[in-house]
This record gives structure tokens, sequence and C-alpha cells, in this order.
């Protein structure tokens, strides 16, 4: 795309240069990506500021450069290498208007699904996903596990990926000949406006409670975060809320949209009855007040049940046949790391990416639910370091309260000191019977080889994730690896 038609269809301040010599195709925010065709965006981070590497963006050929901040650099060297400058009112917001225009608005050429919540978004979308290719629709999957551009896996770093990425990414979808796309939205990408532009044709709203207080400082800046998904939907579009949120009606309020229900509450659009579950999976109803569906899932738990209601409704809605959804759900395989269930003899392991206090509470009491012969349960987590501070004490709390035996340990500790997120979390225990155990290696091994054989091990917080990071650096580490190798033993 000539990068004067670009410039046509979006709003800058100022343009220094002469954009029409220009042919860019692709757009990104760091400077080590940037090359001849390409617009490189500063944008002003946590931890760095892009406007200070937009010299190196120039040394390294971007045709284009956009920023907020004049004074970053002088205008001299703009006019010397020939780039053209974009002076913008906000570098961020712009990502996602230039990034939807350079790739032609692709997420006006697919059926796009938005998916939020605190819990049950990645789960919720392996559902649509599945129900998708079980109907025959060739479909894409962005997303906290993966992402997905039909069958063909793409790594994910971010449960949202940025404005730029998105954006290629669905403009992939469309070339591969993908009709539809299921995206997990964050509330951070709500935030920091990366689904800005983006056409969504359904958003689902499963859950809210306390997480990211690090980042938002209060409950309200978080539901307000995710209140923007819906205010953004066009008249058009359809929003799917689970009812039984206390958080419901403020979403609904928000927005324009059509509006449908779910959940276990009689006035919901589809109604959730007769949920029963165990180790094999979970059973239940779903009345849209004219038919009663019988669901069948591997997954386990009540919050599955809500997850596939989620992903039933939506996929009936936007117009799929009602067997074929119910088919897809039955046939969708166990989510890594999502109540995973590991077993040897009696002995039950479950992974699970239970990392706020709420997520934690479901995840114990759907064990006590299904431990009908009353097994010890036996919990081990820890808490991630740079994050919600308040959540410690009260999952440590959750733990012990619903655990026979607690083993603390370190989950990611990012930049802080392991033990001083385990002190945090000491704070909300009143027994004296815990372990500590900071290498999570060390503590997982001890709960399944000092456990009685029909102990069931709940190792909660990291659930799918394949690293441990200390001090900035990423090392290989696996819950289920580790559980797996302890279990042969």
């Amino acid at each position: 795309m000539n990068l004067s038609e670009l410039l046509n269809n979006v709003k800058a301040v100022q343009v220094l240069g002469s954009p029409e010599i220009h042919e860019v195709g692709s757009i990104t925010i760091d400077s080590r990506e940037a090359r001849e065709g390409s617009i490189f965006v500063a944008i002003k981070g946590f931890k760095t500021d892009g406007h200070k590497f937009i010299q190196n963006a120039i040394s390294n050929g971007a045709s284009a450069v956009i920023l907020d901040d004049t004074s970053a650099v002088p205008d001299e060297i703009f006019i010397k290498s020939g780039v053209t400058k974009i002076v913008v009112e906000n570098s961020r917001k712009s990502l996602a208007e230039f990034s939807n225009y350079l790739f032609d608005e692709p997420s006006k050429k697919i059926t796009l699904v938005g998916i939020t919540g605190t819990k049950g978004k990645t789960t919720t979308s392996y559902f649509m996903k599945n129900v998708f290719d079980n109907a025959g629709i060739k479909s894409g999957l962005l997303g906290t596990n993966k992402n997905l551009i039909g069958n063909k896996e793409i790594k994910s770093k971010l449960t949202t990926p940025e404005a730029n990425e998105i954006n290629f990414l669905l403009n992939e979808m469309v070339k591969e000949g993908c009709t539809h796309c299921v995206m997990e939205v964050s509330s951070h990408s709500l935030a920091l406006d990366r689904v800005d532009y983006l056409d969504f044709d359904f958003a689902v709203f499963s859950n809210i409670s306390s997480d990211h207080m690090d980042y938002h400082h209060t409950f309200e800046n978080y539901l307000g975060a995710k209140e923007l998904l819906f205010e953004n939907l066009k008249e058009d579009s359809t929003a799917v809320i689970n009812l039984d949120d206390k958080s419901a009606n403020d979403i609904i309020k928000k927005t324009n949209a059509s509006v449908k229900t779910y959940g276990e509450n009689t006035n919901a659009d589809f109604v959730i009855s007769d949920v029963q579950y165990n180790l094999n999976g979970t059973r239940f109803s779903i009345n849209d007040h004219h038919s009663s569906y019988s669901i069948n899932t591997r997954l386990i738990g009540k919050f599955n049940a809500y997850n596939a209601t989620a992903a039933f409704s939506t996929a009936v809605l936007m117009g799929l046949e009602a067997p074929l959804v119910v088919d897809g759900i039955k046939k969708t395989s166990q989510v890594p790391g999502r109540f995973e269930v590991i077993s040897r003899g009696k002995k039950k392991v479950i992974v699970d990416y239970s990392h706020t206090a709420g997520s934690l509470k479901e995840a114990l009491e759907a064990i006590h639910h299904i431990n009908t012969k009353n097994q010890p349960i036996y919990t081990v987590f820890g808490c991630g370091g740079d994050r919600d501070k308040l959540k410690r004490p009260e999952m440590g709390r959750i733990a012990e309260e619903l655990s026979d035996r607690v083993i603390i340990t370190s989950d990611n500790p990012r930049s802080e000191e392991p033990n001083k997120i385990i002190e945090d979390i000491i704070n909300g225990l009143r027994r004296k019977d815990y372990l500590i155990i900071e290498n999570r290696e060390e503590a997982i091994k001890t709960a399944i080889t000092d456990s009685p054989d029909n102990a069931i091990i709940l190792i909660a917080g990291k659930g799918h994730e394949n690293y441990q990071e200390i001090n900035g650096v990423r090392k290989h580490f696996s819950d289920k690896e580790t559980a797996e190798k302890y279990l042969k033993v």
C-alpha cells in the first residue's frame, strides 16, 4: 500500500516528508524489525520508551515513523534519511488505527468473536474453535495458549497480541480462507487500545473477580476495562453475557448491541441446569425456552459447564445447528493446564491455571465435589511476582480452608524475592501445619512422594506455562512434566 493512501484513511497531526514515494507493507513497535517498507511506531511503554529507538529504526531502513513526542528526534534526521515523520496524538491508539487500514480492515471480512472475563477465556475459546471445526468452518484462534490459522499453530506471547500482530494474523486468516475467528480479549488489551478498530460480531462476558490490581489498581478500573469491549460493539453485534455474575447488569447497560444471556438464572436466554461432574467429565442441560439440550464434555467442573454454555449460546446465535454445536462441545479435548488430571493408581494430580483467589477456590471446590471418598487433598501453589499483592493472603486462606495439606512454593517471582512473596501468602494462614518449599520442583516432588496413595494433589498457578521466570530470566519448567516425572517414581 502506498503510504499516502494509508494516510488518507487515518488521523495524523503532522506529516513531514514525501509519503507518496513509500510503499509500506508492515508495521512494528520493535526497531529491530524495522526494514524498507515498514512503519515503526514509537510507543511509551512501562519499562522503556520506543521514542529512544527511532534512530535505530531509521538506520534499519524504516520507511516511516509514527510518534507522539515531537521532540524525540530532530526533523533534520528525517529529512536527511528520507523517512516520513508522522506525528499523532497517541501512538498506541494510532498503532491500532494504522494496522487496521494497512491490512485492509481484516476484521470486517471475518466473523469475529471476542471473549473477555477473569476466568474461562481460554477454555471457552477452545470450545468455540472445536465447534467451528466440527461444523466444517475454517477458523482462527487468538489466545493465551496458542494462535491458530486453521490448524496451523503460531506461538503466542500475550493473551491478546499487540494491534499490529492482531491485524496481521486476521489478514493471514482471511488469505487462508478462514471465515470465523475466536479471540481472547484481556483487560490489558482493552485498556491499552490493542483491539481498537476491530469489528466484533459477538462479544462474550464470562465473569469478573479481583485480578490484575497491580495494573488496574481498583476493581472499578478493572471492570471499566472489560466494559470497553461491549461499549464499542456495533448495534447489529451480539453481546453474550453470564447473567449469574454480579457485574452482568453493569456490562449490559454499557452496550448498544443485542444482548443474550446464559446462566443458572431462569431469566437467562440459555439456562444451565442439572450440572453433574466427576473425573470423567461433566454433564448438564441447556434450555433456551424452546428446546432442551443434553451436553457432555470431557472437561471437568461446574465452571466448564458455564464455559461450554457460553460457546453453545454464541454458536447457536450465529446460526449454527444445535446438534452440530453439541457434538463439537463433546469432542473438545482437554485444554492444557485447565483442571488437567494426571493419574497413577489411586493418586490423582490436577494441574490448573488457577492464579487468582476466585479461580483457586473454584478449583478446590470442584475437587471437593468429586472427592466422594474423603481422599486427602494437597495443594501446591505460589503467587507471581510483580503482580497483585492483595490476592496473596486471600489465596493462602482459601488453600488452607479447602485443603488437608498446603505446600507454599514459588511461581514466577520475576524481579521479586520469592521468600517475600511467600511471607505475603502466609499472612492469610491460621494453621501452622503448612510447608514452605521455595523450589517448585521440590515442592511438587514432596507433595507426590510424601502424600498417601489415594491423595488428590492440586498444583495451582502455572497451568499450561512451560517456564519459570526468575530475575527476568525464563527457564523451562512445566508443572505437568514435573508431576509426570515423580508419579512414575
